[in-house]
């Protein structure tokens, strides 16, 4: 006989006082587990307990509906229920069958009175309880029904929690692992970041950055949002950057890179109403000027010792990636001058709310608070925690969009022999989740 296949329906628990349906598993109608006796048994306490009783295997799986609660099996009777067609006669064998019969429900071993280290193992195999055959009256037999159908559903409790805590546990490595690393190393530059996704419990939203220095020397940087909110934002999000990563190692740049970006975009998104935003920008090995290239993205912050802050140019910006199929993204030359620091961020962090009203901060609000954390003595880690404190204060909590920050400064130029040895840290630096 084969093992039947699992059943796959959820567990029903009734109230104990509507009562409990029994499925009696036992090879001889007229055997000590017969439907009178147990019949009686069961109506002697409280409310009754619903029999049905099966002869073999087949026939239980064909009475284990969803108003089932629990499986009583006679281990002494337990080899014939089998079928003679298997050859078995060990009980445990036949309950291990039980238990992959109905995983869902909950299953008592009844045994003689002596046998208890067989009663024991039944258990350990996977029953819920055992009962004495010679004990047996109708207030124990109902007490047992109750307390396995109780304490199966503990237990499928605990496992669906224990599951879901290992989901968690393994997406949060998942997502943790696709945020980006960047590589500054030998390039002068420090930076900071913070990411926080809109979506609740998330650590990965349709917001992206990257940092990566190329051979020549120049520091290619870029930050997007993908339009939308949840996984499959988030995942597009990380594909463009890998692509975006990819390409820009491969010498791709300005409007060559977008519009490669578009068509994986194209290829990869899960509809055509899907776009995504993008600033990029590529400063020369001396730091000291860059390409920008904006995809309907907001402008750059550019903030230099002794001037206001101020937005970098915005008008000869492109749409957005995923909108035009022959759009242009014209890039274009900024100077940047010796000492600086540059903050290019995602909506997130201009589209809140200030206020119960419906004002926005937007840009010239970010700009206010910039100056304001400056004046204040205030730089790259401390400048980016305090911005995102206060743009969450004015919404009056929590954000519910996506949010990128991203801040490059470039501070004291190396001398000659320290040139390898960069005044700031490059490579791996603050790169954190704003929920902390």
């Amino acid at each position: 006989m084969s093992v039947p296949v699992p059943r796959s329906a959820e567990p029903v628990t009734a109230p104990p006082d509507t009562g409990l349906t029994l499925l009696v598993i036992e090879n001889d109608p007229a055997g000590p587990l017969s439907m009178p006796d147990i019949t009686e048994m069961s109506g002697a306490v409280g409310s009754p307990v619903r029999i049905r009783t099966a002869r073999n295997l087949t026939e239980a799986e064909r009475l284990l509906t969803d108003d089932v609660h629990c499986i009583l099996l006679d281990l002494a009777d337990a080899g014939a229920v089998t079928g003679p067609a298997t050859g078995r006669t060990d009980e445990l064998d036949t309950l291990r069958q039980v238990l992959r019969l109905a995983p869902h429900h909950a299953v008592l071993a009844l045994t003689a009175e002596e046998d208890t280290e067989r009663a024991a193992e039944a258990v350990r195999v996977g029953a819920q309880d055992y009962l004495s055959r010679d004990e047996l009256d109708g207030r124990v037999l109902s007490r047992a029904i109750r307390y396995a159908v109780e304490r199966k559903r503990a237990d499928l409790t605990q496992r669906q929690l224990t599951e879901s805590r290992l989901r968690a546990q393994e997406n949060a490595r998942l997502e943790r692992g696709l945020l980006p690393t960047p590589l500054l190393a030998g390039s002068g530059l420090r930076f900071a970041a913070r990411y926080r996704p809109g979506r609740s419990r998330a650590l990965l939203g349709g917001d992206f950055y990257d940092m990566v220095r190329t051979p020549d020397g120049t520091v290619h940087a870029m930050i997007g949002d993908v339009s939308g909110h949840g996984p499959d934002e988030a995942a597009l999000g990380v594909e463009l950057r890998i692509a975006w990563r990819a390409l820009t190692f491969a010498g791709l740049c300005g409007d060559e890179l977008l519009a490669t970006l578009q068509q994986v975009l194209e290829h990869e998104r899960a509809d055509d109403e899907t776009f995504a935003t993008l600033c990029a920008v590529d400063i020369s090995a001396d730091g000291r000027r860059a390409g920008l290239s904006l995809a309907g993205h907001p402008a750059p912050l550019l903030v230099r010792p002794g001037r206001a802050p101020r937005l970098l140019p915005q008008e000869d910006g492109g749409p957005a990636l995923g909108l035009l199929r022959r759009a242009r993204w014209p890039r274009r030359q900024v100077e940047l001058g010796g000492l600086w620091s540059l903050l290019m961020y995602t909506d997130g962090l201009i589209e809140g709310r200030v206020g119960a009203g419906a004002r926005r901060l937007g840009q010239d609000g970010m700009v206010e608070l910039i100056s304001r954390g400056l004046a204040e003595g205030l730089h790259g880690e401390e400048l980016l925690d305090a911005t995102v404190a206060e743009v969450q204060a004015l919404n009056g909590g929590e954000l519910t969009d996506d949010l990128a920050v991203l801040l490059l400064d470039r501070g004291r130029v190396p001398a000659e022999g320290d040139r390898d040895r960069p005044h700031w840290p490059a490579g791996r630096a603050a790169v954190r989740s704003v929920r902390t």
